[in-house]
């Protein structure tokens, strides 16, 4: 039966058209099994029509075997250019994560500051306060890196954990309490600085698409004992352009 099929070379054309004209009418409706669906017929016909131009070609039937190979060629290579376009217009719109993100108007909103500490021997930044925290944009949206002033205390790791304020996400959890992790001892009465030495990265959002997030400060502290926060501020950030 399937060879008849290939005997009226137009069968598997026929086959093909009716998959591709499926194909581009699950395009415009929401119905996800028909979008299944017709890709699985467009396989099928694909398959057919490479049969038939194996069948010709047997039978030496040049013509019909190159028109037929012409067709399924042609509909992979528009299948491939079109992923790319897809993926190219992805890539130009960024990530979607913050779109519908909004930035409350009842908080007290912080802006990371300037200056890079990577690039900077001394911040000038004076509080007064036992303990103090500041953000710092670093050399592109998304990253930053910190500093903190502390009084004394016992030695151990100061990090950071972030959370988006309207849905209390965690921010780039995978990374961000290595990435921040700052060693640090004080056993003087003085309040001393430290900070981070290369940048951290938040890779939710995108660049242009800015987003409250809370920074909280925590303490690892080295004697075993429970971790424990210190501080939290919130700062208008973007994510970092993937």
């Amino acid at each position: 039966m399937l060879t008849s099929c290939f005997k009226k070379w137009w069968i598997p054309i026929v086959f093909w058209v009716a998959a591709l004209g499926l194909v581009i009418v699950s395009n415009w409706t929401p119905l996800p099994f028909l979008g299944m669906a017709s890709f699985i017929l467009l396989t099928l016909s694909l398959l057919f029509l490479f049969g038939s131009v194996v069948y010709h070609l047997v039978y030496r039937r040049w013509l019909k075997a190159i028109l037929t190979g012409l067709l399924g060629v042609g509909t992979i290579a528009g299948i491939i250019l079109y992923a790319v376009f897809i993926f190219a217009m992805e890539q130009l719109d960024g990530d979607k994560w913050a779109d519908n993100l909004t930035i409350p108007t009842n908080i007290t909103l912080n802006t990371p500051k300037e200056q890079s500490i990577i690039s900077s021997d001394s911040i000038d930044h004076s509080t007064g306060k036992a303990f103090d925290f500041e953000l710092y944009n670093s050399f592109q949206p998304g990253l930053y890196e910190y500093a903190i002033w502390i009084g004394k205390t016992e030695p151990g790791t100061i990090y950071l954990k972030a959370y988006e304020v309207t849905q209390e996400y965690p921010l780039s959890t995978d990374n961000l309490a290595k990435s921040s992790s700052i060693k640090i001892i004080n056993d003087t009465d003085s309040i001393i600085q430290f900070g981070t030495k290369d940048h951290f990265t938040i890779y939710e959002g995108d660049w242009g698409k800015p987003y409250a997030a809370r920074f909280e400060v925590w303490f690892h502290p080295d004697n075993g004992n429970p971790d424990r926060k210190l501080t939290e501020k919130i700062y208008k950030i973007e994510g970092w352009q993937r």
